[in-house]
């Protein structure tokens, strides 16, 4: 009895908890499609999540943190702010419900306590943003990816707007083709909405969105404002345009005004969002790279550690996932070893970490050496930080630094803090954060001096994440935060 009296007591806790979630998760779209509020935990995205999902993220703030953050404390916190009059913003409910139990429920109320640490969030104060009109050119795996999430994101349709995809190739069904592409993905899984070709007027409807699908061989021959599209940001995911005067060419595109490519780039700002994006305004500057997926991975590792201890010097090994670059099976390749085949083989090959580490945090380039290994599996990586650092340190000095980093700051959306001892390389995939330290891998030499960190990246979609982050600073169309 005392057995199937505690089984039923833990399914009517579990039956509490899921219900629990799911009143949260109608608090999270209401604030977001009612409001224009976008809320997050600990920089976890929550829109478009089930209620495992949501409470096993407040187990994981639970574990990180080191604070009794449950699903109660954040509904009512959520609940409450659906009656304030606020501005659109992006909030974090993890740092809300932290400081809520700091204050041992002083202010006696959720209500008073959210309109004391929101007061400056009222909607008048909010400042008007202008959307953007999106337009991606190229529709590779990063290109669809970006499509997914400017889709996903697009909430009330005050930020970013996917107007166009403009590709090389035309003909009868190429629309379905294209369509069929984003409708499901080999790593990524299935696009959970609805994807229809319209190959009368070229173009695709997403979730009930009209995407035009733009035929062209140059993108000076284009003129967006036939489209209907104004003073747009064109996305280049295609790998074509590498410098300055070549992506300048989409500037001479009738409609457009800010191009971002999504790759390095030579006579551009390379851009590690939450290191170096603010040295460049975009009333300024009008073409920007997003640099790498790997650059992205470990600038902020490395920003995190040079800032605390120091880097006398170091060496970079990434251990990458194959990409389309390479041959199936083997062929002619301009580069060496990459005309071998991609799923039979590990291929080492250079890569350009040193001088992006450069770009993005001046001074720190010179200090290292770099290579790289190409392995046989589709998505997921790691980059491999051989550190010799300036002040003695710990394993457990190391690791509270990024947790930390992980936690408060600018980097909060870039670095994902990992405890788990079962860590691999797909289970990374489909996390939104381009740098996942690796918190459980890290050693430390026993002289304090000599430091290896492990840091995870889903080459495709942390990325693509990190992208959209910096378009929206491109665009000028970043809300309020409270983090």
């Amino acid at each position: 009895m005392v057995e199937t009296s505690s089984y039923e007591t833990l399914v009517q806790n579990r039956i509490a908890h899921e219900k629990l979630a799911t009143r949260f998760i109608k608090a999270i779209n209401d604030l977001w499609y009612d409001k224009g509020i976008e809320m997050v935990l600990f920089r976890n995205q929550l829109i478009d999540k089930r209620a495992s999902e949501i409470l096993s993220l407040h187990h994981y703030a639970q574990k990180i943190v080191g604070k009794p953050i449950n699903i109660e404390q954040t509904t009512a916190l959520l609940e409450n702010m659906l009656e304030l009059d606020l501005c659109p913003a992006r909030i974090d409910i993890g740092r809300l419900a932290s400081e809520w139990i700091e204050t041992n429920s002083q202010p006696s109320t959720e209500k008073e306590f959210l309109q004391n640490k929101l007061a400056d969030f009222s909607s008048k104060n909010g400042h008007p943003i202008q959307p953007k009109d999106v337009v991606l050119y190229g529709f590779g795996r990063i290109g669809r990816l970006l499509a997914r999430e400017l889709i996903a994101q697009e909430g009330r349709g005050e930020q970013l707007r996917l107007r166009a995809i403009v590709t090389r190739d035309k003909g009868t069904g190429m629309a379905e083709k294209r369509a069929s592409l984003l409708r499901v993905d080999s790593v990524h899984g299935a696009f959970p909405g609805t994807v229809e070709a319209d190959e009368e007027n070229n173009a695709l409807i997403i979730d009930g969105h009209i995407v035009h699908l733009i035929t062209a061989q140059q993108p000076e021959d284009i003129d967006y404002t036939k489209y209907g599209i104004n003073n747009a940001l064109v996305i280049d995911n295609t790998g074509a345009f590498r410098d300055k005067d070549a992506l300048s060419r989409h500037l001479k595109s009738k409609g457009a005004s800010k191009v971002l490519v999504t790759a390095p780039a030579k006579g551009v700002p390379n851009i590690v969002h939450g290191v170096n994006q603010l040295m460049h305004s975009p009333k300024e500057v009008d073409i920007f790279s997003a640099a790498s997926c790997t650059t992205n991975a470990i600038v902020p590792v490395l920003k995190v550690v040079n800032d605390a201890l120091g880097i006398d010097k170091g060496h970079i090994e990434t251990v990458h996932a194959y990409t389309n670059d390479q041959n199936l099976v083997d062929n002619m390749h301009s580069k060496y070893r990459r005309g071998r085949g991609a799923a039979t083989n590990m291929v080492i090959t250079e890569t350009g970490a040193g001088s992006a580490i450069e770009k993005a945090i001046p001074g720190l380039g010179p200090k290292f050496t770099s290579n790289a290994i190409r392995v046989p599996v589709p998505n997921g990586s790691l980059a491999i930080l051989n550190l010799q650092v300036a002040k003695p340190t710990t394993l457990e000095g190391v690791n509270e630094i990024m947790r930390k980093a992980a936690l408060e700051g600018d980097l909060v959306e870039q670095i994902n803090y990992s405890i788990s001892n079962e860590l691999v390389s797909t289970d990374i995939i489909g996390n939104s954060c381009p740098s996942v330290y690796d918190s459980k891998a890290t050693q430390v030499h026993p002289d304090g001096r000599s430091a290896i960190l492990y840091v995870w990246y889903d080459n495709e979609y942390g990325y693509t994440r990190k992208v959209m982050r910096l378009s929206k600073y491109i665009a000028q169309v970043q809300r309020k935060r409270y983090y």
